[in-house]
C-alpha cells in the first residue's frame, strides 16, 4: 500500500483551502477599504465624521497634546449630526 497519494491529496486540500481563504480575505479587505470612514475622539466622545472633514490632534495653549481630536471641516460642512 502506497502512502504518497494520501499525502498528496491532503496537500492539495490544504493548498486549495489556503487559496480560498486568501481570496476571501482579499474580498473582505477590498470591501472594508471602500467603506472606511474617519473617526474622531473629541471631548464629546468618539464619532464618525464626514468624508470632507479630517481629525486633528488637539493641544492646550502651551502646546501639550490633550488626547482628544478636533474636527476640521471645509466651510459649509457640519461635522456633527
Amino acid at each position: 500500500m502506497k502512502k504518497w497519494p494520501v499525502i498528496a491529496i491532503f496537500g492539495l486540500a490544504a493548498l486549495s483551502c489556503g487559496t480560498a481563504n486568501a481570496t476571501a480575505a482579499h474580498r473582505h479587505q477590498a470591501r472594508s477599504l471602500a467603506v472606511q470612514q474617519h473617526v474622531a475622539c473629541t471631548v464629546l466622545g468618539c464619532q464618525p465624521i464626514p468624508n470632507a472633514c479630517i481629525p486633528k490632534e488637539e493641544h492646550t495653549s502651551s502646546g501639550i497634546p490633550t488626547g482628544y481630536d478636533t474636527i476640521v471641516c471645509p466651510p459649509g460642512v457640519w461635522p456633527l449630526n
